[in-house]
C-alpha cells in the first residue's frame, strides 16, 4: 500500500462549536429571554445566531396581591407610628395631669392651712375680748355702787368696810394673808385685825367664832360662811343692802356681790 494511501480515521467527527449567551428582560410585563450562540460545523466560519422567545411574566392578579402587601405593609407602619404617638401623647398627658393633681392638693393644703391659722386668730381675739368683757364685769361688780354705802355704819364697823372695799380687785391665792392677794378666811382674820379683833386663820374655826344669826336678820360685819358652821370652806363679811365682799376664787379676785351671786349657808356676829 502506497505510503499515501488514505486511512480511515476512527476518531469521531468534530461536533460544531456552540457559544450562547442568555439575556432576559422585562418589557410591558414580558419576560423577554435572548439566547444568543453560534453553532457551526467545522472549519466552516462562525456565523452567530440569536435567538428571541417571550414568555408570560407576573400575572396581574399576582400584582395586585404583590401592590396589596405593600399597602398593607405600609399601613401597618402607619398604624405603629400613629399607635406610637398616642402612646406618648396618653403618657405625657397622664404626667401633665398628675403634676397638676399634686399642684392642686399643695395648693388646697396651703389654703387650709391659711385658713386654720385665721380661725385660730379670730378664736383667741374672741376669748380675750371675752376675758377683757369679764374683768370689766368683775370689776364693774367689785367697785362700790350707790345702791351698797352702808347707812349709819361708824366707828368701828366703817373701818372694817373701809378696809375690805380697798382690797377689791387683789389677787385670791389660796395660802395668801395679803397684802397684795389673800385667800377667804385670811381677807377676813385681816379685816377684823384693823379693828383689834383677833380671829382664827381658816374658815372653819371663823364659822363659829361669834353668835350664829339667822340670814334674814344680817347686820353690817357679820361673817358669812359657806358649808356647815365648824367645817365651813368658804367665808365673807357682809357689808350691807344685800352685798358681801370676799375673795371668791383665782379667777376673779377679791369681789363685791350680792347675796344671790351666792347663797351663804349661815352668819356669825363677832361686833
Amino acid at each position: 500500500m502506497s505510503p499515501n494511501a488514505a486511512i480511515p480515521s476512527h476518531r469521531k467527527p468534530r461536533r460544531s462549536a456552540s457559544s450562547r449567551a442568555l439575556r432576559a428582560g422585562v418589557t410591558g410585563g414580558i419576560i423577554t429571554l435572548a439566547v444568543t450562540g453560534a453553532s457551526m460545523p467545522a472549519g466552516a466560519a462562525e456565523k452567530p445566531v440569536s435567538e428571541t422567545q417571550e414568555m408570560p411574566t407576573i400575572t396581574s392578579a399576582l400584582a395586585t396581591s404583590l401592590a396589596k402587601s405593600a399597602d398593607t405593609a405600609q399601613q401597618m407602619a402607619l398604624d405603629y407610628e400613629r399607635q406610637a404617638a398616642q402612646d406618648t401623647a396618653a403618657a405625657e398627658a397622664t404626667e401633665a395631669a398628675t403634676k397638676a393633681k399634686d399642684e392642686a392638693d399643695r395648693e388646697a393644703a396651703a389654703e387650709k392651712k391659711a385658713e386654720e391659722a385665721r380661725q385660730a386668730k379670730e378664736k383667741a381675739a374672741q376669748e380675750r375680748a371675752s376675758r377683757s368683757s369679764e374683768r370689766t364685769s368683775l370689776r364693774s361688780l367689785s367697785a362700790p355702787s350707790a345702791d351698797s354705802p352702808v347707812s349709819g355704819a361708824t366707828g368701828s364697823t366703817a373701818s372694817l368696810i373701809s378696809f375690805l372695799r380697798a382690797q377689791l380687785g387683789k389677787s385670791y391665792v389660796l395660802g395668801a394673808s395679803g397684802p397684795s392677794a389673800y385667800d377667804c378666811s385670811s381677807l377676813v382674820q385681816a379685816a377684823y385685825r384693823t379693828i383689834g379683833i383677833d380671829l382664827p386663820r381658816t374658815s372653819q374655826p371663823q364659822s363659829t367664832a361669834g353668835s350664829q344669826v339667822s340670814l334674814s336678820n344680817l347686820q353690817v360685819g357679820d361673817i358669812l360662811y359657806w358649808g356647815s358652821a365648824g367645817s365651813a370652806y368658804h367665808v365673807g363679811v357682809y357689808v350691807g343692802n344685800g352685798h358681801f365682799i370676799g375673795a371668791q376664787n383665782p379667777s376673779t379676785g377679791i369681789v363685791e356681790r350680792p347675796l344671790s351671786y351666792s347663797q351663804p349657808t349661815g352668819a356669825v356676829r363677832v361686833l
